[in-house]
């Protein structure tokens, strides 16, 4: 931990935010998702899932085929994960995210919450969601990239096989992007699962550049933030220069609330 507050401290530390983030305000979960794709395709939700055999990216695609575009899906989820009951000022999770004040953020969600939380507490920051943003980059202003995309751009969302096929490549201009933000600086991971394969091969793929790189003793140590201890996991990402931080917390949001104010207390 003490090598972490030193690197925030120090501006040096990518925050990437996961869904578990925005599952603490209630939104809907992907099960939900695929539920409503269903209905929409005329199926019975148990069905469609089984069908899936658990492999939702190819539900999403076949959505797509079937509907011509998500651009209906897309409004859907804009307008269900935006719940105007949800009050993001009411949010520990966010409000802290914003004091720790990040310079770079990335972010696999697709909501617009963490845009929101800066918005609410009037700290101003720059939306990446596609190559035509990175203009807008000012030293000044947080940076919130959409790694997945966002409501937005239909274009830039990664939801179907076939959009997570090309993320894949991580030949993108925000790979592009993200390779040249990671050199020099530390990662920290919050709101994901290690059962997520979209962590799971993003944290490959950064200790592969740096595996690669003449330079690779000098990769910053990154660390991920998980609810349950996990030896067999924690062993992997050791040799992937991750560093796990674990809590005994049974409540997930309690968990990263502790865990967020436990590193504002020690970086006053």
């Amino acid at each position: 931990m003490k090598d972490l507050i030193k690197a925030i401290q120090d501006k040096n530390v990518i925050l990437f935010v996961g869904s578990g983030v925005s599952a603490n305000l209630g939104l809907p979960t992907f099960r939900g998702l695929i539920n409503h794709m269903a209905e929409e395709l005329g199926y019975d939700p148990d069905i469609f899932n089984t069908l899936g055999d658990g492999d939702y990216l190819s539900l999403a695609e076949y959505y797509a085929i079937e509907k011509g575009a998500i651009g209906e899906l897309r409004s859907w989820m804009d307008i269900n994960w935006h719940n105007h009951n949800i009050k993001i000022e009411e949010s520990d999770i966010h409000r802290l995210i914003v004091e720790l004040d990040f310079p770079i953020i990335y972010t696999t969600n697709y909501d617009r919450w963490l845009e929101r939380a800066y918005d609410y507490y009037n700290v101003k920051y720059t939306k990446i969601m596609n190559v035509g943003n990175i203009s807008d980059i000012k030293p000044s202003k947080t940076q919130i990239i959409k790694f997945h995309g966002d409501f937005n751009d239909d274009t830039s969302i990664v939801l179907t096989e076939s959009s997570y096929f090309e993320r894949l490549n991580f030949e993108g201009p925000l790979d592009i992007k993200l390779r040249s933000d990671i050199l020099g600086k530390s990662i920290l991971f919050i709101g994901y699962s290690l059962n997520d394969i979209n962590i799971k091969y993003l944290l490959f793929k950064v200790n592969q550049l740096w595996e690669r790189s003449p330079h690779s003793s000098l990769q910053p140590k990154s660390y991920v933030f998980l609810q349950k201890p996990n030896p067999i996991k924690e062993k992997i990402l050791e040799r992937r220069g991750i560093q796990t931080i674990s809590s005994n917390e049974d409540n997930p949001k309690e968990a990263l609330t502790t865990f967020l104010s436990d590193l504002l207390k020690n970086l006053n």
